[in-house]
């Protein structure tokens, strides 16, 4: 089965999903007349490809991301630094839970595709199995290790074929994206599966 995806600032790029792959991309207008059987997906905001991470290994391999039930030992933000590490010096089961629970983080900020080195085995896999691509780091890196880097790097533009993986944010236009940041993200698209919703 098909899924329209649309969304209502950029209508101009909306995306046809059949199964893990884009099928067409173009105005949403020409897309539903061809595909009148299409499921409709209709969210606020811009349809981007999604945003790269460059921060794997900090974020998901030295950052604790704390289960919402040790929020009275831990707190509700993750944790970096010497506190993380010394975590998971003391349990080093934590490290593949804690990576799971970044990885959603990641996915309701937008991101899918991560850069950087996964060297711990449960990492990669919690890394793998999200489905979250794996990518080359830039050059020059965005700045300090965060959920929503400075500035944003945004994946290139989605092509019919390509794999279906995008991300939808509840902004005007892409300057606002940058103003405002990724936590206006409301949709995460992985291999055509709807991997996060905002509330």
């Amino acid at each position: 089965m098909t899924t329209l995806h649309v969304a209502e600032r950029s209508p101009e790029t909306a995306v046809l999903v059949d199964g893990p792959a884009v099928a067409a991309v173009g105005p949403y207008e020409d897309l539903a007349a061809a595909h009148p059987d299409a499921k409709l997906r209709r969210w606020p905001g811009i349809l981007t490809p999604g945003l790269l991470n460059p921060y794997g290994p900090e974020l998901l391999e030295a950052t604790y991301h704390p289960d919402p039930r040790e929020a009275e030992g831990f707190g509700t933000e993750p944790i970096g630094g010497e506190r993380a590490l010394r975590i998971f010096r003391a349990e080093p089961a934590r490290l593949g839970a804690s990576a799971r629970r970044g990885v959603q983080r990641m996915l309701a900020h937008g991101t899918v595709a991560v850069a950087g080195e996964l060297r711990s085995r449960a990492v990669a896999d919690a890394v793998r199995r999200s489905g979250l691509a794996v990518g080359q780091r830039p050059d020059r890196l965005p700045g300090p290790a965060a959920l929503s880097p400075v500035p944003l790097i945004l994946l290139p533009a989605l092509v019919p074929g390509g794999p279906a993986r995008f991300a939808v944010f509840d902004v005007t236009d892409r300057a606002d994206l940058v103003r405002r940041g990724a936590g206006t993200c409301v949709a995460t698209v992985i291999g055509g599966r709807l991997v996060y919703r905002g509330r």
